[in-house]
């Protein structure tokens, strides 16, 4: 497929021993992220998860740092800085559309024209009493864990005190005692384990497009390159999904299978929630149902171990383009 309107992903990945979304904190005991979901069954269940602003971050920073490697793209001094504002934090551009009669749909071209991050993340600016949308390229939905094939446990820790010398141990230990606390700082930290469901979904025909003049105001190439840092950057993120308590809980991740679903022309890449045992099934037959208005315009790349998953997202980044609409 040279031509890609847009790319949707559906996905089980089975995570072992994580700790990727915390809720928070109270006293000693870390809360792990749980939500609700129907199952299959038309029952509620209460599952661990991760949620789509976690994903995107992650897929975010892949980005950033790709485009700073590779140079072939523009970031605003926002972004180079990997600020959460992004282009709001960059002075040449709130003083450019600051300054006189300027429309949203000239201040969005020049976004646009600045920063590749802005284009594909989306933002929302804030300056000078302007809110100006940039609708994010890339969507992520919730990674839930599937009803009955996941479970968070919580685990006890302690952190021991150390003097600095025997006498010093057996006079702070002496202490301890008569205050009925042994020099331990003891907190609980929990771990999720199981299947979850993912769907991400690329609106790639939208990369560099002003949709309020309905033009793109950045080079083809320009387009190619964003496009293809894109692609790159959503394989990463499940390759390393960096998150939270990495440093001692850096997920296992033991397998992932799904679908990556592509479609050429102005018609949505089919997708299927994961949480439905038979996702891949159902997406299949929803290509074949619409295939005589695609006209070949779908293509479906199943893949069952993250070695298939690299290979497809690999051939995609290099062997495809972003669809432009004819205007």
């Amino acid at each position: 497929m040279e031509s890609v309107y847009s790319v949707a992903v559906s996905a089980r990945a089975t995570l072992n021993l994580h700790s990727l979304n915390n809720e928070g904190g109270e006293g000693n005991q870390i809360q792990t992220r749980m939500v609700n979901v129907v199952g299959t069954d038309g029952r509620m269940h209460n599952v661990n998860a991760i949620s789509g602003d976690m994903w995107k971050h992650i897929q975010a920073e892949h980005y950033f740092r790709l485009a700073v490697d590779r140079g072939s793209v523009p970031l605003c001094a926002g972004c180079r800085q990997f600020d959460a504002n992004r282009i709001s934090a960059d002075p040449d551009y709130t003083k450019r559309i600051g300054e006189g009669d300027v429309s949203d749909a000239q201040a969005l071209t020049w976004l646009l024209e600045t920063c590749a991050m802005d284009d594909v993340e989306g933002n929302l600016v804030t300056v000078g009493g302007r809110s100006l949308p940039r609708k994010s390229v890339v969507e992520f939905g919730w990674v839930v864990g599937v009803p009955e094939q996941t479970t968070t446990d919580t685990y006890f820790h302690a952190k021991y005190a150390r003097g600095r010398s025997e006498a010093e141990r057996e006079a702070v230990e002496d202490e301890q005692v008569r205050k009925g606390n042994l020099g331990q700082s003891i907190f609980h930290r929990p771990a999720s384990s199981g299947v979850y469901a993912i769907v991400a979904h690329l609106e790639t025909a939208r990369i560099g497009f002003n949709d309020i003049e309905q033009v793109y105001p950045v080079s083809e190439d320009d387009r190619e390159h964003r496009y293809r840092l894109l692609i790159e950057s959503l394989c990463y993120a499940l390759l390393e999904p960096n998150g939270a308590m990495r440093n001692t809980q850096a997920p296992h991740i033991l397998g992932i299978q799904g679908i990556v679903a592509c479609s050429a022309g102005p018609l949505p890449a089919p997708s299927v929630s994961p949480l439905h045992e038979g996702f891949r099934e159902q997406i299949a037959e929803i290509a074949a149902n619409l295939e005589p208005l695609s006209n070949g315009g779908l293509e479906l790349h199943p893949f069952d171990d993250l070695a298939e998953w690299t290979s497809i997202m690999a051939e995609l980044a290099t062997e495809s383009r972003p669809y432009a609409f004819r205007l």
